[in-house]
């Protein structure tokens, strides 16, 4: 058996790996069990009761968190020359489109959201084998395919975030940074949590939250009580 470090001696001795927590409690056990030099992130982990294989049970939605992700978010909006003032005003940090699906044939994704118009979709296409193993391809669904370019980059900029259930049935989705209060990250998560469980599909029988966990990026999961943010 390997031996613990410092740090993870430090941090088992401040929660019951075995206990269930209140979202806040959890939030707050992570801040102090995280002892990365860098600002980490604080993610959420939803285990649901669905099978992803079937299509009536895919869980996917988008949600703006009310403090933001912390995180300096890159958007590439992809765009026919009369929205470029739009995007650039916006905020975006690249706008263009034949140039830059060039750069993306040829290996630059240096991006977290792209975004773009209806009327490009046939050239975006085009690289969506490139573009989709790396959870960048432009869906309405998530509302990166759109005429509002400006507004699009507004929310993402602003903290909006997509999820999707993975093949084991788990969402699991950034939503904060070690650094953020404690308060303020449960609040993000209650958001996300909220915006999963709207997403229930009607078709499902047994149990959908089946467990909840909050950790950082270098930390141990604490368990979080399904039963306190699922009411």
């Amino acid at each position: 058996m390997a031996k613990l470090t410092k740090n993870q001696k430090a941090a088992v001795a401040k929660y019951d790996a075995t206990k269930q927590y209140t979202l806040l409690e959890a939030c707050n056990i992570v801040k102090e069990i995280s002892f990365t030099k860098f600002d980490s992130s604080v993610e959420v982990h939803v285990n649901l009761g669905v099978d992803p294989r079937k299509a009536n049970q895919m869980v996917r939605g988008v949600v703006t968190l009310p403090h933001g992700t912390g995180k300096v978010t890159r958007v590439l909006v992809l765009c026919t020359p009369d929205k470029e003032t739009e995007a650039k005003e916006a905020g975006a940090d690249y706008v263009g489109l034949d140039e830059y699906i060039t750069k993306i044939k040829e290996g630059w994704t240096d991006v977290d959201v792209i975004i773009c118009t209806p009327s490009v979709m046939a050239k975006v296409g085009a690289i969506g084998r490139i573009l989709g193993p790396r959870g960048l391809m432009p869906n309405p669904k998530t509302g990166t395919v759109t005429m509002e370019v400006g507004n699009a980059v507004k929310e993402v900029k602003a903290g909006k975030i997509d999820f999707k259930v993975d093949k084991t049935g788990i969402i699991h989705a950034a939503v904060g940074k070690v650094s953020f209060p404690a308060e303020k990250i449960a609040e993000n998560a209650k958001e996300l949590i909220s915006a999963i469980i709207k997403l229930k599909p009607q078709t499902l029988k047994g149990t959908y939250m089946k467990a909840v966990s909050v950790c950082s990026t270098m930390s141990a999961g604490v368990s979080v009580d399904v039963k306190s943010v699922a009411e």
